[in-house]
């Protein structure tokens, strides 16, 4: 009996209305999301929360495995859970070098497939990565600090979500041109000169993803899947205190391109331990044509004068800025930003760190309030919400590393503190280290060297200016200089508004108007809002816009010219 070949699944075809609906949400920029944030057994299935968490227990202290997965060894970066033990994973070490050779020699069949192919695979991929969104919740929640809901939410469907918007963009640009097309130039004398023309995508390369400990998924699928879908190899390099979340990632990733006949090296793992230098190594190689990173100011800043070779995609760090000047929902106010300074306590790079007010107020529905009254009132918002330790626990979850406890200790020896942080007790686990926010007045004119800084990590201040026009003008010049994620700004006044959204264009930074309610301004929707501007000092790419996919790939045409009897192509 004849050997027959096993069937590929025709991933595309399977995801083709999906991908259609998701470019068509792209432009209109309204609510649509295929991935259900909600971590319910209804939705989910009535295993799935068991299975998810039991995946996770059992890689605890187990190497990962990755079958045919290029190794030179195994690497133990030391992960530990900021909830109080280490996880104790080894990992396939691979240096760099062995990395690029092996992603560059699988890259043929993946170029040639076409956009629509790769389109479908990623989509194939992302299908299965929202399947297995508990695993990946457990792995974000133990890797990065984030409490469990936050984890399943923020690391699995919202950086789902983000991966599929990256596609769906990729997937349109690749096909704004046609495949192909016959050229007929009319001449004066005799037959017309006539060409066929072939118009094809290429990668630019092998792309490496250089992702960051506290949003390892959310910050790092767009990256990944862009480049998947436009042709490139991709290299992921994860932090060595979050390693597990991409390595689940590439397994499934792997796995999925080998069912669809293409080869797993497309994607591999670069582990290793705190300390090494792989990702620099990599980021200079001249194989590596796209480099994607989230992380510190410093390291993206010289990510963007050295990888000359690379287009570089880079989210870093600034002053997130609120502009208060009115407001006719003070409480509304106060509980909003009290829940956006403690999520994930203020690990976030969208998290508010300067709050400017006029010294002497902002007019609200609970009558004048001077800033140290609002810094006040700030502090009793934040006691109310955080009062009952374990509902603080589940916002704040732990805190990811020694970093942000030592920003947290020197912005207490400031001497101006409002609102001191405070240990919570974890009802689950006694050993995490979590902390409420502190928050610290400040003034405009003489601690601007203070507020000018960033203090990522649990850490706001109350800054009094002289009027709601310096706010404005400082938070244009401060933004303009270091950077922003994110701007708010609260005014019952249009006129104030309206100078507000002025000086945001001028700084090149986002903004949020009144936000009182559900909304809040360090959360972005994918397929509706941006997040990241490359008009500010802060990123230089937004998630997601034509501009994160197109440089991942260029078109090359082909062309010949057609004999004069030659038919019309069908």
């Amino acid at each position: 009996m004849p050997y027959a070949a096993p069937e590929v699944p025709d991933f595309f075809a399977r995801h083709r209305r999906l991908l259609e609906r998701a470019v068509a949400a792209t432009e209109s920029r309204e609510h649509w999301t295929p991935y259900p944030e909600s971590p319910s057994k209804t939705v989910y299935g009535e295993d799935a929360p068991v299975l998810g968490e039991a995946a996770f227990r059992e890689q605890v202290g187990r190497p990962f495995d990755l079958p045919g997965h290029p190794e030179e060894g195994r690497v133990a970066p030391e992960e530990r859970s900021p909830y109080g033990f280490p996880l104790g994973i080894d990992y396939p070490r691979l240096a760099p070098e062995a990395a690029v050779a092996a992603a560059k020699a699988a890259t043929g069949p993946w170029r040639a497939a076409g956009p629509d192919t790769r389109a479908g695979v990623v989509a194939e991929i992302l299908a299965r990565l929202n399947a297995a969104s508990f695993e990946i919740a457990h792995a974000v929640q133990h890797t990065t600090g984030q409490a469990f809901v936050m984890a399943f939410q923020a690391g699995g469907p919202h950086a789902q979500d983000r991966g599929l918007e990256a596609v769906a963009y990729a997937w349109a640009a690749q096909k704004k041109h046609p495949a192909a097309a016959r050229w007929s130039k009319p001449q004066r004398k005799g037959d017309a000169l006539v060409m066929d023309k072939t118009f094809t995508p290429v990668g630019r390369g092998v792309s490496l993803l250089i992702a960051c400990n506290t949003f390892p998924t959310w910050n790092g699928y767009p990256g990944l899947f862009a480049s998947l879908a436009t042709g490139n190899p991709v290299v992921v390099k994860p932090h060595p205190g979050a390693v597990l979340p991409l390595a689940v990632t590439v397994r499934i990733a792997r796995e999925t391109l080998a069912e669809a006949g293409f080869d797993p090296d497309l994607v591999l793992l670069v582990a290793e331990a705190p300390g090494g230098r792989a990702a620099a190594t990599l980021a200079l190689d001249p194989q590596v044509r796209i480099v994607d990173f989230t992380g510190s100011t410093a390291f993206g800043d010289w990510l963007e004068t050295n990888a000359r070779q690379a287009v570089v995609y880079t989210e870093k760090a600034g002053l997130n800025t609120v502009v208060l000047d009115s407001t006719d929902d003070y409480r509304g106010l106060l509980g909003n930003l009290a829940f956006s300074l403690s999520l994930y306590s203020g690990q976030m790079c969208t998290t508010p760190q300067n709050l400017l007010i006029p010294r002497e107020g902002m007019a609200t529905d609970q009558g004048h309030k001077t800033a140290d009254a609002f810094a006040a009132d700030l502090a009793a918002a934040l006691d109310r919400l955080l009062g009952d330790p374990a509902r603080a626990a589940g916002t704040l979850g732990a805190l990811v590393n020694d970093g942000v406890r030592e920003r947290l200790e020197k912005a207490a020896a400031l001497g101006r503190t409002v609102r001191a942080s405070a240990p919570v007790e974890h009802p689950q686990y006694p050993a995490a280290d979590v902390r409420t926010p502190l928050v610290a007045r400040l003034d405009a004119e003489a601690d601007r060297d203070v507020f000018t800084q960033e203090w990522f990590g649990p850490v706001s201040f109350v800054i009094g200016t002289d009027s709601t026009r310096h706010g404005l003008d400082l938070f244009r010049e401060t933004v303009r200089a270091h950077g922003a994620l994110t701007a708010a700004v609260h005014s019952t006044d249009e006129r104030v508004l309206t100078a507000a959204e002025e000086a945001a264009l001028d700084a090149g930074v986002h903004l949020s108007e009144n936000l009182t309610g559900q909304v809040f301004v360090n959360q972005s929707a994918a397929f509706s809002d941006f997040h990241g501007s490359a008009a500010n000092p802060a990123a230089c790419a937004t998630l997601s816009d034509t501009a994160f996919v197109t440089g991942r790939f260029a078109v090359l045409q082909s062309r010949r010219p057609v004999a004069a009897t030659t038919e019309e192509p069908a």
